[in-house]
C-alpha cells in the first residue's frame, strides 16, 4: 500500500485522503466548520480564516501525523498518548471557554458583603459586555498570572495583541457587579503584593522599596488581562459625574439607591455582658470583621466616654465594637435591648484618589461641590493644573501617552501643548457593597473598559473559612445563588 501511494500524484493522493473519509467524519467536520465560522466572524478578523486549512488537515487530509502514535505498535506508548491527546483537547477547549464565554472566580475579601461573601466562588460571564480578545494569547488556561509550586509566570509577554473586545449583549450598567483587573496592579513587587506597589512607594518611599529586594522582591510590570482579578459595583458611568455625601452616593445629582446588603462601620457598645462569636455569627458578622477598642474611639470619631459610653462600677469599660452592619443588622441589634450605644461611625479625612485634591474628603464625603466627572470615550475635556491629577493616570498609563506632562500649566503630550484631552476609552467608578472597609475607586480612581472581564451571574459553591468542611464550612444555601440579587 505505502509502495502505491508513492506512485500517487499530489492531487491523486488528496482525492484519496478526501474519499477514504467516513460519513460521521464528515458530519462532525461540517459541525466544527460552522461553530468556527461563526467564531472568526465574531472576532471580525477574517485573516483568522486561514487557520481553516489546518482544521481541514486535521479533520480531512491527515498531511500533518498528529497522531502518529496511534499507528505505534507499542502499547504503553499507545496508552500514554492517548492521555496526553486528550489532556491537550480539554486544554484547547478550556482556553476557550475560559477566554470568550466565561469562568470562575473566588471572592477572596469582604469587600462586597453581604452582597457576595468571602469564600464565593463565582460564574463570571464574559459574554454579557462581549469578552476581550486575550491580550496575552500564550498563557496556560488554569491559572491567572503565576504557576503555583513553581512560583513562575503563566503566560509569555510576547507574542501581545492590542485591545479588542467583542460584541456583547449590553454594556456594563449602573448597579452592575463587575468583575475587573485591578488599574493599580501593573506594577507588582514579588514579595509584597498587598498593598500595591504605588500604596508602597507612598507608605515606605521608592529608594526603601526598590534597594529592599529580601523585604519587597523584584519589581515586575503586568499586562492588563493579568493584573489580579477585583470585584465591585458599578457606581458610575462614563460621562456621569459622582460624588458621595453621608454615605449615600449621587450620580448627576440625583441619589442612587442604596443595596439593601450594604454595609457601614457602627460603634457598638452593650449594656452588661460582651457580645460572644455565636452571637455576632447568628447576626451575620464575620468574625475578621468585628475590631474591639477597649478604651474610647481614636478614629476621628467624636464618640465621647461622658456622653456616649458606659463605666462599669469598678471602673472598667465594657468593649467597645466596631463592626460593618447592614440596615436589617442595625434594626435587629435595636430590638434587642442589649445595646447601649449604636452609631454610625464617622470616617476621618484620609489620603484618597485624586492624590493632592482630595484634601478633607472621606470615604462617606466624597467628591467636593461638583463632584468627580468620569471620563467617557470621545468626551474632549480641556485639563487644567487643577484637574490634572484627576485624569493624569488615565491620559499617561491607560490610554498610552507616557510624555503627556503639565508644563506651565498647559498639557503637553509629544512635546506639543494641547487645548483639549479626547478620551480614547470608557471609564468606570467602582466601590464595595461593605462601604467603609473597601478599597475601591475612592483610593485608586477610575477603571478602563479595557480592564472590564465580565459580570458574575451565579455562586457556584461558597466556603466559610472560620468552618471545616464538615462543621458547616460550605455555605449549601448560597449554592447557584443569584450573584447579583439588587440589579432589577
Amino acid at each position: 500500500m505505502n509502495q502505491d501511494n508513492e506512485k500517487l500524484t499530489f492531487g491523486e493522493d488528496f482525492r484519496r485522503r478526501i474519499k477514504d473519509n467516513k460519513p460521521t467524519r464528515w458530519v462532525r467536520f461540517g459541525i466544527v466548520s460552522v461553530i468556527f465560522f461563526c467564531w472568526v466572524a465574531w472576532l471580525g478578523n477574517w485573516w483568522v480564516a486561514l487557520l481553516f486549512i489546518l482544521l481541514f488537515d486535521i479533520y480531512i487530509t491527515g498531511y500533518i501525523p498528529l497522531t502518529w502514535w496511534k499507528k505505534s505498535k507499542n502499547k504503553s506508548l499507545r496508552t500514554l498518548m492517548s492521555w496526553v491527546d486528550a489532556i491537550l483537547y480539554a486544554l484547547v477547549l478550556v482556553y476557550f471557554v475560559f477566554a470568550f464565554i466565561g469562568q470562575n472566580y473566588q471572592i477572596p475579601s469582604s469587600s462586597l458583603e453581604k452582597t457576595l461573601l468571602t469564600g464565593d466562588f463565582l460564574f463570571v460571564n464574559k459574554f454579557v459586555y462581549g469578552p476581550r480578545v486575550p491580550m496575552t494569547p500564550v498563557n496556560f488556561p488554569l491559572v491567572h498570572n503565576t504557576i503555583p509550586v513553581l512560583d513562575c509566570k503563566s503566560y509569555l509577554d510576547n507574542p501581545s495583541l492590542p485591545y479588542h473586545r467583542l460584541k456583547g449583549l449590553r454594556n456594563v450598567e449602573q448597579g452592575d457587579i463587575v468583575v475587573f483587573n485591578f488599574p493599580a496592579g501593573d506594577t507588582v513587587m514579588t514579595k509584597m503584593q498587598n498593598p500595591d506597589y504605588y500604596t508602597l512607594i507612598k507608605m515606605f518611599g521608592r529608594n526603601v522599596v526598590l534597594n529592599n529586594p529580601q523585604q519587597f522582591g523584584e519589581r515586575i510590570w503586568r499586562p492588563v488581562d493579568r493584573r489580579e482579578n477585583y470585584v465591585k459595583r458599578c457606581v458610575g458611568l462614563p460621562g456621569q459625574s459622582l460624588r458621595i455625601v453621608n454615605g449615600q452616593i449621587i450620580v448627576d445629582g440625583i441619589p442612587m439607591e442604596t443595596p439593601a446588603d450594604a454595609q457601614f462601620n457602627y460603634v457598638v457598645q452593650t449594656r452588661r455582658f460582651p457580645i460572644t462569636e455565636e452571637q455576632w455569627e447568628e447576626l451575620g458578622v464575620s468574625k475578621d470583621d468585628i475590631y474591639i477598642e477597649q478604651e474610647l474611639m481614636t478614629h476621628g470619631d467624636s464618640l465621647t466616654l461622658a456622653a456616649n459610653g458606659l463605666i462599669y462600677e469598678n471602673g472598667t469599660v465594657p468593649p467597645i465594637y466596631v463592626v460593618p452592619l447592614t440596615s436589617t443588622m442595625v434594626e435587629k441589634l435595636q430590638q434587642s435591648g442589649s445595646v447601649a450605644v449604636l452609631r454610625r461611625l464617622n470616617p476621618q479625612p484620609e489620603m484618597l484618589f485624586p492624590e493632592g485634591v482630595s484634601g478633607g474628603w472621606t470615604r462617606a464625603d466624597y467628591g467636593g461641590e461638583e463632584g468627580l466627572l468620569i471620563p467617557a470615550k470621545g468626551m474632549r475635556l480641556p485639563i487644567t493644573p487643577e484637574n490634572w491629577p484627576t485624569y493624569e493616570r488615565a491620559i499617561r498609563i491607560y490610554e498610552n501617552n507616557p510624555t503627556a506632562q503639565m508644563v506651565d500649566g498647559v498639557l503637553h503630550i509629544d512635546g506639543k501643548p494641547v487645548d483639549f484631552y479626547e478620551f480614547k476609552m470608557d471609564y468606570y467608578f467602582m466601590m464595595g457593597d461593605n462601604r467603609d472597609n473597601s478599597l475601591d475607586s475612592r483610593y485608586w480612581g477610575f477603571v478602563p473598559e479595557d480592564h472590564i472581564i465580565g459580570t458574575p451571574m451565579r455562586v457556584l459553591i461558597s466556603f466559610d473559612k472560620d468552618k471545616s468542611i464538615f462543621d458547616g464550612g460550605i455555605r449549601w444555601n448560597r449554592v447557584f445563588k443569584d450573584a447579583n440579587p439588587d440589579k432589577k
